[in-house]
């Protein structure tokens, strides 16, 4: 190859890989500036907690420490029944792809795994049912609504049912005029 040749295809080159960092260059930019817009225009504000820990968070520091506690204490006294629940999942997978295919064992896998699952949940419940009842009236109300946000009674946007009135007298004053 001749010496022009090779300044020819090394100008080239250099022209084709300039055109190709620009490219990426001017992509990136379209990417992250779409983006932005996007997060703008959703109102850029990340999306609430919906862990049932956080059903506490409008509630005063003291109080939200006696509800992860509570929180706490009732996941340890669980932890055996979670484990079970675990187990029988596990048990159930095994069973529906095992030949033959014991149709009555599946069913008894299932009611044992359900039957966990269901005492791990009344446990929780039961917790979060002994803190409210240590609440004052407006503080139930705050965690009521903050429970319409968070956990297993999250409801959806446009339907969050909050709790009741805290002035019953308001709403019959309203209806009369």
């Amino acid at each position: 190859m001749t010496t022009r040749a090779m300044k020819a295809l090394c100008i080239g080159s250099v022209a084709l890989n300039l055109f190709l960092l620009g490219a990426i260059a001017g992509g990136a930019y379209r990417w992250f500036a779409a983006r932005q817009v996007a997060q703008v225009a959703l109102g850029a504000r990340p999306a609430p907690p919906t862990a049932l820990r956080f059903a506490a968070q409008d509630l005063s520091p003291e109080r939200q420490r006696q509800f992860q506690e509570a929180l706490r204490q009732a996941r340890r006294e669980a932890r055996p029944l979670a484990q079970q629940a675990r187990e029988g999942r596990r048990e159930v997978l095994r069973l529906a792809a095992a030949e033959p295919f014991d149709r009555s064992a599946l069913d008894a896998a299932l009611a044992n795994t359900r039957a966990a699952d269901r005492a791990v949940r009344e446990r929780i419940e039961a917790a979060v049912a002994d803190f409210v009842a240590t609440l004052t009236p407006a503080e139930r109300t705050v965690f009521a609504q903050s429970l319409a946000l968070r956990g297993q009674w999250r409801q959806p946007p446009g339907n969050r049912a909050l709790a009741p009135n805290p002035n019953p007298n308001a709403a019959s004053e309203a209806s009369a005029r």
